[in-house]
């Protein structure tokens, strides 16, 4: 069983038989069927919605009479918001023909890893003369079996212009430091010094998620794992068609990176309001534009 599988309504199905019933539905009966033919083999991609906002992707291949054979199968869950313009690299896995992307996002001060949604986007230019590796837009979302609500933390005004003035500074640092910028690395060696004594001050007597109010952090061995937590600005309730469960749809805020992540109402403790925080482990995925795409994720 895919762990994700429950994230958009399918924790009942643990059992092989059913999940395999469930794929054959999916291969027999997609919303959308695509397929590129190489001189190695037919790739197939099978994708059926179970709500307007999330699915399963069964792919595989074709041999030469036409008979489908299954090579892997993943839930996704689409996103809207424009997430990175940063230029993103696409790595394939060594075991399938899946991908996983590569974002160096500023902000952050990390790079983010995740699954590709529309690998066969990537495969058609990859076989192209004037392929290129590079994406150049990308929208994030994030699946979670896992997760709590916060608390917001409660900012003036002036300490949230303040918060994202010094945001702001500190990723410019960053971009100097990395074309090399010895005053700039300085800085930011100062700047984290700094941070590191008023956090273990403030630690002495207030709660870490009244001094941390949002973060994204990898998490576990996988790499396309984060922990994650920010500010909810959109909730959506949707069930999932065929099983009926509900799936909580919530667009959080980040670092300012805005990230929609679904998860099951049975997995997710507390009761989220806009205002308040998410807090959980998820699996991110990506939707990757790539050069000679148009404005598709405009």
């Amino acid at each position: 069983m895919h762990k994700y599988l429950r994230s958009i309504g399918f924790s009942k199905y643990v059992r092989k038989y059913a999940i395999d019933n469930l794929l054959s539905d999916v291969e027999a009966a997609p919303a959308v069927a695509e397929s590129l033919r190489t001189e190695e083999a037919e790739f197939v991609h099978y994708s059926k919605h179970f709500s307007p906002l999330f699915g399963l992707c069964v792919c595989g291949e074709k041999d030469e009479s036409g008979t489908f054979s299954r090579d892997f199968y993943f839930p996704y869950l689409l996103g809207e918001q424009l997430t990175s313009t940063a230029p993103c690299t696409i790595m394939r896995h060594s075991n399938s023909e899946s991908y996983s992307g590569f974002c160096e996002e500023t902000g952050l001060g990390i790079s983010l890893i995740f699954y590709l949604q529309n690998p066969m986007d990537f495969m058609r230019l990859k076989y192209r003369d004037d392929y290129q590796p590079d994406g150049v837009s990308l929208i994030l979302t994030g699946l979670s079996t896992e997760g709590k609500i916060l608390f917001p933390v409660q900012k003036t005004p002036e300490q949230i212009y303040s918060t994202k003035a010094a945001a702001r500074k500190r990723n410019s640092l960053i971009e100097a430091a990395r074309h090399g910028d010895e005053d700039a690395i300085e800085d930011l060696t100062m700047e984290d010094i700094d941070l590191y004594a008023e956090i273990s001050r403030r630690m002495m007597y207030e709660d870490i998620y009244s001094i941390v109010d949002s973060t994204i952090m990898p998490s576990g061995v996988e790499c396309d794992h984060y922990l994650v937590m920010g500010d909810i600005r959109e909730i959506e309730l949707v069930p999932n068609e065929l099983t009926g469960e509900e799936v909580y749809i919530l667009t959080i805020e980040s670092y300012d990176l805005p990230l929609r992540v679904g998860i099951n109402k049975l997995d997710l403790l507390g009761e989220p309001a806009i205002g308040r925080r998410f807090k959980g482990e998820v699996w991110l995925q990506g939707l990757v534009e790539f050069p000679g795409q148009g404005e598709r994720l405009s």
